[in-house]
């Protein structure tokens, strides 16, 4: 009796874990879905209308903490999908170490946007591990209500970044980073580990709970 008890807890505690870790992993859904609303809401400070419409992928790390005191000290976890012939992917669970941040400066967390603009870079996310500016070219992306037409946005960077700390919105560059898929996250949120590819290709159905985060991606970057 007293090892059926002791199974029983286990079996209780470890359900509990999960739960908690899958909630986390909604969470991150809610807000990454909060800033594309919110930075796309914001008058003339935005990211360009053409930008986001023709990125092939999108990602948000909310709140992606940068630590001053270490060299290369930041740390965030965030969500992306793809476009794919039947519209967006499933959610795909990624963490991203590193990487210079610019003005950024001090212990502060900061909400990260990253558009994969093409399908070079769309491929080297695929990959589920790339290191920014060296397996793909990494620049700051333009900010307003439309792209200036003198700016060469389709042709320079693979990936174009953002940034918003303290209310402020700007591109930034974040070289030297690295993207990679988040196991433990992927295992948390789909119940068994799913590669990066099979989700970003669209080839599993994305749960009911990440309607928020779908719904989202169509509304402000199109289907």
């Amino acid at each position: 009796m007293k090892k059926i008890i002791a199974s029983l807890v286990l079996l209780f505690a470890a359900t509990c874990a999960f739960a908690g870790d899958r909630a986390d992993d909604l969470d991150r859904l809610r807000s990454g879905s909060l800033v594309i609303k919110e930075i796309m809401a914001a008058p003339d400070k935005g990211v360009p209308e053409e930008i986001i419409s023709n990125a092939k992928c999108i990602a948000v790390i909310p709140s992606m903490v940068k630590a001053a005191f270490v060299v290369g000290g930041s740390y965030g976890k965030g969500v992306a999908s793809c476009r794919t012939e039947r519209g967006w992917s499933a959610p795909a669970f990624f963490s991203l170490k590193g990487g210079s941040f610019g003005f950024q400066i001090g212990g502060q967390a900061a909400d990260i946007v990253m558009l994969i603009m093409n399908d070079e870079g769309m491929n080297n996310l695929l990959e589920a591990k790339f290191k920014l500016g060296a397996d793909a070219s990494v620049a700051a992306g333009p900010v307003g209500r439309h792209a200036d037409a003198s700016t060469d946005w389709k042709m320079r960077a693979q990936v174009l970044t953002y940034s918003r700390a303290r209310g402020v919105f700007a591109g930034i560059s974040l070289n030297g980073a690295v993207v990679s898929e988040h196991k433990e996250d992927t295992r948390d949120f789909y119940g068994r580990m799913v590669p990066f590819k099979t989700i970003l290709r669209g080839n599993i159905a994305s749960p009911p709970e990440a309607a928020l985060w779908h719904d989202t991606l169509v509304k402000y970057a199109g289907k």
